[in-house]
């Protein structure tokens, strides 16, 4: 009969290793914590939809993702061109090799508009789509004949077929009317209806009608009042541009900027900086990082920037910031370039050489439907 060996008291001591941590073990927090650190939202994403853990992490925190999108924002996958003639919108996509998660999304994505419907009466007729606007990562495109819109996300292949507004949005007009353009109002966290809003103008007043993919129907809303001083042409305004939640006409002779907000759903009217007026120059409204309206024109070779807020007796104006020399841009002989400037550090980059002579859409990755939980428990609105 064999004898047990007794352990030795060192033995007897020692505790039982502990049981190896797995990363499905951790609780949301520390996962949040770790997501924080992920470089671009396409790596993001492809982490949370590896399993269900992940996933339930970053879909009910808002306050993550609003974290992660001040630390991280969207990237900018590339830009649409308006069509030579009757066509589908050309895409360039922009190239970032170092970021394999990101050329994933766009290898991904239908950026040939594959479904959009062509003409039913013409199988053999071109595609007439003409884009109007691009943000939160859908595309809102004309189709003329078809007398319809087309709100199209290439990522998701999400489509909704819009008809245009009624004809009573020309109703008790003086003189003929002209379209401003079309957009998309954005929502801060997605999965809300679809709203657009249609902006239309006389010969001193302007117009807007909203639409709601909750309704199915265009909201007219009353004429603005007359714009001062009056114009003299009646195709006064040059093509806006939205930012944020304001859309921004130009005046023709840059005497002044038509504004519509979005929110309110009310037009005014805003000064441009005075070494900009009757000047013929070209320039652009934008946003600075904080939030305020800001404005970048090309003078010679320098960008100037001026910024709206208060100037010394308290009165918001513009205010000129600072001036970017343009000397490292090479001589451009055909076409033109599209360039990125950061406001914030004056570091200015080509991004596209591209011979186009319509404009250009930048369009913008936006947070996956699926990762947006609009439900969330209020309790964990700061989780």
């Amino acid at each position: 009969m064999t004898s047990q060996q007794s352990p030795s008291p060192a033995e007897a001591k020692s505790p039982r290793p502990p049981a190896p941590t797995t990363v499905i073990a951790l609780d949301d927090d520390l996962l949040r914590e770790i997501f924080l650190r992920l470089h671009s939202l396409p790596t993001l994403v492809r982490a949370a939809l590896s399993c269900r853990t992940f996933f339930h992490a970053v879909r009910s925190s808002p306050a993550f993702r609003r974290s992660f999108r001040e630390a991280r924002p969207p990237p900018l996958l590339g830009l649409f061109f308006d069509p030579d003639g009757p066509s589908i919108p050309a895409f360039a996509p922009l190239r970032r090799r170092s970021d394999p998660d990101l050329a994933a999304v766009v290898r991904g994505a239908d950026f040939f508009l594959t479904h959009l419907p062509d003409d039913d009466d013409d199988a053999a007729a071109l595609p007439e789509w003409v884009i109007y606007d691009c943000r939160d990562g859908y595309i809102l495109l004309e189709h003329g004949s078809l007398e319809q819109y087309a709100v199209y996300n290439p990522l998701t292949r999400a489509l909704d077929l819009i008809p245009q507004p009624p004809d009573e949005i020309f109703d008790d007009q003086n003189g003929d009317a002209s379209c401003l353009g079309c957009y998309i109002l954005s929502s801060q966290e997605g999965g809300e209806p679809l709203r657009l809003v249609y902006t239309c103008h006389v010969e001193s007043r302007a117009r807007a009608a909203v639409f709601s993919s909750e309704s199915r129907e265009w909201q007219i809303l009353p004429w603005s009042e007359p714009v001062t001083p009056l114009p003299e042409d009646e195709h006064w305004l040059k093509v806006g541009s939205m930012v944020n939640e304001l859309v921004y006409w130009i005046h023709k002779n840059q005497a002044y900027i038509l504004v519509l907000n979005t929110v309110t759903l009310q037009f005014s009217q805003m000064d441009v900086p005075p070494n900009l007026v009757d000047q013929d120059l070209m320039f652009k409204v934008g946003e600075t990082k904080d939030g305020r309206p800001c404005i970048v024109c090309p003078i010679d070779f320098e960008l100037h920037a001026w910024v709206w807020r208060a100037g010394q007796d308290g009165i918001e104006t513009w205010i000129f910031d600072k001036k970017f020399p343009l000397e490292t841009i090479v001589e451009v002989t055909e076409g033109t370039f599209e360039e990125h400037c950061e406001l914030k550090t004056g570091e200015l980059g080509t991004l596209f050489r591209r011979r186009f002579d319509g404009h250009a859409y930048p369009y913008i990755m936006a947070w996956p439907p699926s990762l947006i939980d609009n439900k969330v428990n209020p309790q964990l609105e700061g989780a």
